[in-house]
C-alpha cells in the first residue's frame, strides 16, 4: 500500500491511497480451491490492515486490529493466507482508520469462481436476445467521500470510463459500495436482471431499473444490450450526477453498437 497522485477528473489530481499503485486496487480473480497468499507491505504514513469483506477466511486472517492482529505499522508487512472455499463476490479493504483509508482508495474487488458462468446460468430463460454467454464481466466500485469523493471506479465524470457492448451481447456487472451512502444505480435502458446479492445467487432473480447499493453491499447484475446508442449510467441521487454545467460525478455510459 502506498500514496499516489490520482487524476480524479481530467487535469485535477488528489492524494490517493492505493494498493499496488491502483485505485481501486487490482481486481483479484481466483478459483474455488485455490490457496491464496496476499502480502501487504505498508508504505503509508500510518498503520493499516487488510480485511477480506465477504470472503470466508480463518479468524486469524480477518484483518481487524486489535482482535485478530496488531496494526501493520509504516514499513511493516503482514501475510494473509486462506483457501478459497466457495464462490464469492468480495471486497478487500483497510480495517484501520478505515473512515480515511477506504474512501481515499484502499479498496478493491476479490472474485472467487467463474461468475460469468454462474450469473448467466441464473439468468437462463430470463434474458432475451442472447446466446446465454456473457461477453464481459465488469466491476463498479462506488465511493462518495474522502479525497476521491463522488466517483465510479476511482474517477468522476467526465473522466469515468464508458462500457461498450454490441446489440445482443451481455455483461455481468458487480456493484461494490465502499462509500458511506446508499447509491441507487440506474442504467438508461435496459433494465438489469439481478442474480446475486453479497456473492450469493438469488433463488429468484429480479429485474431492476434502479438498484439501491448500500455501504458494504455487493450486487451482481446481468445487462443485455438491446438497442444501439449511448446510454447514461449513473447514481439516481441527482446531486451525485448533475450540476448546472451538466452531468458530473457518479456518471458513466454504456455504448451499444
Amino acid at each position: 500500500v502506498l500514496l499516489v497522485d490520482l487524476e480524479r477528473v481530467h487535469g485535477k489530481f488528489v492524494d490517493g491511497w492505493s494498493y499496488n499503485g491502483l485505485i481501486p486496487g487490482p481486481v483479484i480473480h481466483v478459483n474455488v480451491g485455490d490457496k491464496v497468499r496476499m502480502v501487504l507491505k505498508n508504505e503509508l504514513p500510518e498503520s493499516t490492515s487488510l480485511h477480506l469483506h465477504g470472503i470466508r477466511v480463518p479468524n486469524a486472517m480477518d484483518g481487524v486490529d486489535p482482535y485478530t492482529q496488531k496494526p501493520i505499522i509504516p514499513g511493516g508487512e503482514f501475510t494473509y493466507e486462506f483457501t478459497a472455499l466457495e464462490p464469492s463476490v468480495g471486497m478487500y479493504h483497510s480495517h484501520h482508520d478505515a473512515q480515511v483509508q477506504v474512501p481515499n482508495g484502499l479498496a478493491g474487488a476479490l472474485i472467487i469462481g467463474d461468475w460469468k458462468t454462474l450469473a448467466m446460468s441464473a439468468a437462463r430463460g430470463r434474458v432475451k436476445d442472447t446466446d446465454g454467454i456473457a461477453e464481459q464481466e465488469n466491476m463498479m466500485v462506488l465511493n462518495d467521500s474522502g479525497t476521491i469523493g463522488l466517483s465510479l471506479n476511482g474517477k468522476s465524470f467526465p473522466a469515468t470510463t464508458p462500457f461498450a457492448l454490441k446489440v445482443g451481447e451481455s455483461m455481468v456487472v458487480h456493484y461494490f459500495n465502499e462509500g458511506n451512502m446508499t447509491h441507487p444505480m440506474h442504467l438508461h435502458q435496459p433494465s438489469g436482471l439481478v442474480v446475486a446479492h453479497d456473492g450469493k445467487l438469488l433463488e429468484t432473480p429480479f429485474w431492476a431499473d434502479t438498484l439501491n447499493v448500500a455501504p458494504g453491499e455487493r450486487w451482481t447484475v446481468v445487462y443485455t444490450a438491446l438497442d444501439a446508442g449511448v446510454w447514461a449510467w449513473h447514481c439516481h441521487i441527482l446531486t451525485h450526477a448533475e450540476t448546472p454545467e451538466g452531468m458530473r460525478y457518479m456518471v458513466t455510459a454504456l455504448i451499444v453498437s
